[in-house]
Order: C-alpha cells, then sequence, then structure tokens
C-alpha cells in the first residue's frame, strides 16, 4: 500500500512552529475545508473584514467549495455550483459544474497546492526558515502554490510558461518570491520538468511540490472536491435521477481524483478524461500545443488513476477560445437570450475559464455519446473564471474585430450546440494499460521514478487506496500543529 511519507522531523517541526506563532498562522483541517461548520467563530469572525484574495493568514480557511461569493467580508454557505440548462448546453441530461472562482487566487488550484505542502510543514519535513517552495506549474497551481506559501510565512519560486496570460506573472510578481519563466505555452510541461532539475543542481535547500506527481494533489480533490460534487449531486438528484459521470480535463490529474471518490459511491459511474484535439496524448499517443490555458500534457501524469478511466476525448481548443467570446461578449450575450438562455445563467458566464469551458464540452460531449436524457445527471468543474484571461479577451478583439451577432450565430451552431462525439475512445481494459504504460517514459526514464511503483499502481489494488486514507492522519497532524502554535 503506498502512502504519503508522513515522518516527522521534531527539529524542523519545531522551528515551524515557532514561525507560526510569531506570524499569527493557523491551519485548517480537510474536514474544515470540506466542512466549514467546523471553523472556530472566531476565525469567522475574522474574515468578515478581510478580502477573498488578501495576503493574510487567516484566507487558509476559504480554501473551500463553500466560500459565500463575494470580494470581501463573505462567510459560508452551500457549495457553490450551478446546473446547465439546456439551453445553453443542448443535451437534455443535467450538467453540474463546480464554481471554481471564489477561492482565494479565483481559481481551485489553491487547494490542490494547500493538500501537498501542509502535510510537509505540519510533520517538520519542510522547514519554513530554511527552505524555499517550488511551485512549478503551467499556470493557477504556481499561484496558488506562491499564496499558500505566502499565508503560510513559507519562501515560494513559481514557475511557468512565459506564453501563458498576462494576469498571471502580473499577480505573481507580487506574490511568489522568484518567478521562473521557460519556453512554450500551455503544453510545455517537460521544460517545466527541465527547470526543476536544473534548480535541483545549484545547492540551494529547495522543496519541489510537482503537482503531476504530488499525491497531496490527488488527495485534497479526492477528499475536498469529491464530497463537494457529492454534496452538489445530493441537492440536484431527484427520486428518478441517476447519476452517470463526470468528465475532467485531465490537467495534472489532480481533479479527476474526485472521480475516483464518486466512482466509491456510485460503482456503475464513468469518468471521462479529455485533452485538447491539437495535443491528443491520451487518445492518439500524439503531441503538439494548442491554446486551452489550465490543461498542461505531453505526458500522462503520475498520479493519474488511469486504471478508473472509462472514456478519453478531446477537444478542440478552437471551440474554447471561441466560445470565451460567445460568453464574454455583448453580442453573444444577447444572442443567446434569443435562443432562451435565462439572464441568470448569462449573467453567470464569466464564471467560465478556459479549462472551465472545455470541462462543460467534455460533459455535453459524454452526454451525447452515451444519449443522456433529462433524469441522467454529470459533473464537472469550472477551475477558474475569465477574470484571469481579460488580455485574452483584448487579444481576441485586437486580431479578430468586433463580436457580432452572426459571429455568435456561427459559435453558437459549431462550437457549442454543434459538439461531436468524434475524437472519443472508451476504454477496455487494454486502452487503459495503453496510457498508463505512457507513464513510463516521463517518469521511469526522465524524473526517476521506479519500475516497481509503476507496476504497482496498475497492478496492486491498494496502491490508490493507501492515499485515499490519509486524510484524517494529516488532520491529527494539523491539529497537534495548532495546539503547539497555541493560537486557538
Amino acid at each position: 500500500m503506498a502512502k504519503i511519507d508522513l515522518t516527522v522531523y521534531e527539529d524542523r517541526l519545531k522551528s515551524a512552529v515557532k514561525r507560526a506563532k510569531e506570524r499569527n498562522i493557523i491551519i485548517p483541517t480537510f474536514a474544515q475545508q470540506k466542512n466549514p461548520d467546523l471553523i472556530p467563530d472566531k476565525i469567522k469572525n475574522e474574515l468578515a473584514s478581510i478580502g477573498l484574495w488578501d495576503i493574510t493568514a487567516r484566507n487558509l480557511f476559504r480554501i473551500t467549495w463553500k466560500n459565500e461569493p463575494v470580494a470581501k467580508g463573505g462567510k459560508y454557505g452551500d457549495v457553490n455550483y450551478m446546473v446547465l440548462p439546456k439551453s445553453l448546453t443542448g443535451v437534455d441530461a443535467k450538467i453540474v459544474v463546480l464554481v471554481g472562482k471564489w477561492f482565494p487566487t479565483g481559481a481551485h488550484k489553491v487547494g490542490a497546492a494547500y493538500g501537498c505542502l501542509v502535510p510537509r510543514l505540519v510533520t517538520g519535513q519542510f522547514d519554513p526558515e530554511t527552505q524555499k517552495a517550488v511551485w512549478p506549474s503551467t499556470g493557477n497551481y504556481c499561484r496558488g502554490g506562491a499564496f499558500d506559501s505566502n499565508l503560510l510565512a513559507c519562501e515560494s519560486v513559481a514557475i511557468l510558461p512565459e506564453g501563458m496570460s498576462k494576469e498571471r506573472f502580473t499577480w505573481l510578481a507580487k506574490v511568489a518570491g522568484e518567478v521562473i519563466a521557460t519556453p512554450g505555452t500551455e503544453s510545455n510541461v517537460k521544460e517545466i520538468f527541465d527547470k526543476c532539475w536544473e534548480l535541483r543542481g545549484t545547492g540551494e535547500d529547495l522543496m519541489i511540490f510537482n503537482q503531476f506527481e504530488e499525491f497531496g494533489n490527488y488527495l485534497w480533490h479526492y477528499e475536498v472536491t469529491g464530497h463537494a460534487l457529492a454534496e452538489a449531486l445530493e441537492k440536484v438528484m431527484g427520486p428518478r435521477d441517476n447519476y452517470f459521470g463526470a468528465a475532467f480535463t485531465t490537467g495534472s490529474a489532480g481533479t479527476i481524483g474526485c472521480g475516483d471518490y464518486l466512482k466509491q459511491l456510485f460503482p456503475t459511474s464513468k469518468i471521462a478524461a479529455s485533452e485538447a484535439l491539437q495535443c491528443p496524448t491520451l487518445l492518439e499517443n500524439g503531441f503538439g500545443a494548442h491554446r486551452i490555458e489550465g490543461i498542461g500534457d505531453k505526458h500522462v501524469p503520475w498520479i493519474h488513476n488511469v486504471k478508473n478511466t472509462d472514456m478519453v476525448m478531446a477537444i478542440d481548443d478552437n471551440a474554447v477560445v471561441n466560445i470565451a467570446r460567445l460568453f464574454n461578449e455583448q453580442a453573444g450575450h444577447e444572442y443567446l437570450a434569443k435562443q432562451g438562455v435565462p439572464q441568470e445563467m448569462i449573467g453567470n458566464l464569466e464564471l467560465f475559464g478556459f479549462s472551465g469551458i472545455a470541462n462543460m464540452l467534455s460533459a455535453i460531449k459524454m452526454a451525447k455519446y452515451y444519449e443522456l436524457g433529462e433524469n441522467d445527471v454529470l459533473l464537472t468543474v469550472l477551475t477558474d473564471s475569465m477574470e484571469l484571461y481579460e488580455s485574452r479577451k483584448h487579444e481576441m478583439r485586437e486580431e479578430f474585430g468586433e463580436y457580432t451577432a452572426l459571429n455568435a450565430a456561427a459559435d453558437e451552431a459549431r462550437y457549442l450546440k454543434g459538439t461531436t462525439t468524434d475524437y472519443l475512445q472508451e476504454l477496455t481494459y487494454a486502452d487503459r494499460r495503453r496510457v498508463h504504460n505512457l507513464k513510463y517514459y516521463t517518469w521511469v526514464e526522465q524524473q526517476g521514478k521506479t519500475y516497481e511503483e509503476i507496476q504497482d499502481q496498475w497492478y496492486d489494488d491498494d496502491y490508490w487506496t493507501g492515499f485515499q486514507s490519509q486524510a484524517d492522519e494529516i488532520d491529527a497532524l494539523i491539529d497537534e500543529f495548532n495546539a503547539r502554535v497555541g493560537l486557538l
């Protein structure tokens, strides 16, 4: 059984406790992130005067899907989710999306980074007084890592491709200790890995939190996102409804880990993994470059439980960028209103970032392939919102000109209602093994993983459940850490 290493290093733990006491840091448990009712009232009262993005340790308690959807002073409520209407999706199935905008940093990756850093901090494996936390990413994860590091009084280094949106770099310059831009864009993940190896050779005291291999990323989504989706499902499902499955762009494969939790609740449900058509790694062992920011690829992440994946599909990046205009231009809103999309839904379209649009299209593709009806329910997430892509909107206006009603009609018909079931494959046992085996070239040949562990991932039935079982153990370590700090 594989597990996250939770060995305690007492000398360095004393250092972390000392710094937390000096900086007024209290660390939330996974249980509190799932259920903010467990958060002490004194902390809730402090949050009443704090902005969602403010650099303050108390915002650690806003790493949850249940924040009140306001920019400042919010408390907690139900899971932030929406049910997409047929007038928008064109399918009968209910597509339920969690909304990531209402996390600090405007993206749910702040939770994935938290799941990686905090177990190392509360065991003393990471010393905030001597070490730097390195966050290799294609965008939102390194933003989340820099934010979490700042709140936890840790030095940080953010790594992301130079071609990512300007908003990311502008914000990181204020939050991260150091920002490193690597060559390429969204699909240039190996260049990020290469930079990590270069940093390892500098002699600096660094700890690299590679989201593509860190099981803290997987565990946070299994535990926190999984429970949030299950709660949304409980609110949406009627007595005749059937939960069919979930669809996610793979990215680091952290979010898709919540599908493992849902499959344990609903054993017949399915998990679909999607990627960009311009870089069809899972589907065709392919390569390339694409514009769907947030789903870095050209490899299979180490933390992707491929054996539990039922379908792979590819989404055209042209569909994503054109729907982004449809969803965010006045002419697009007016056209969608004429097609019967409710004004409330139109007002929420800015909640879809690029990867969120790709997730929605993946769910639509899945619904069409399986001919799902009005009593079938699919789940996915909106990782971030268009708030992080304002510069992209400006660039598209400059390149393509004014967005007209004719553009809106064409984009809605071709890319949204015209979603097809091509570039899609249901996976047999042998297909899953093919995708899993692609891990070898990245992780064993290049990144130092062992042949024995890649075999365990496939053949050892307890491999994944080992990680899934650790949330309570980590929470106990967090509680002990907070008790030693003494601020509660």
